[in-house]
């Protein structure tokens, strides 16, 4: 069984910084595919970012510039670093990690940014 738990989320103030980790435990294979998404209240959830084990990345283009996804393999654990942040950032952000057809999710941990 795979557990993820994220942490690093809370209340700031537009233009600072956090930084959100998640630690995977459990059967994690790799070559696998770790990620965040993020939902805010009344939309679907969205990637924010996603950092394969070889290291690629991929961002949407709202968070360009601004967010960086890494990795630490030996740790099995996956980081997102956020600067600049917006009020329109604010959402609940998930961690999630992907190998061939298995989909693992975390609880979710807040952000909130506020203007």
């Amino acid at each position: 069984q795979v557990q993820l738990v994220e942490s690093g989320g809370g209340l700031v103030q537009a233009g600072g910084s956090l930084r959100l980790s998640c630690a995977a435990s459990g059967s994690i294979f790799r070559p696998n595919t770790m990620g965040w998404y993020r939902q805010a209240p009344g939309n679907q959830r969205e990637l924010v970012a996603t950092i394969t084990s070889g290291g690629t990345t991929n961002y949407a283009d709202s968070v360009k510039g601004r967010f960086t996804i890494s990795r630490d393999n030996a740790k099995n654990t996956v980081y997102l670093q956020m600067n600049s942040l917006k009020p329109e950032d604010t959402a609940v952000y998930y961690c999630n990690v992907v190998r061939l057809t298995r989909t693992y999710w975390g609880q979710g941990t807040q952000v909130t940014v506020s203007s």
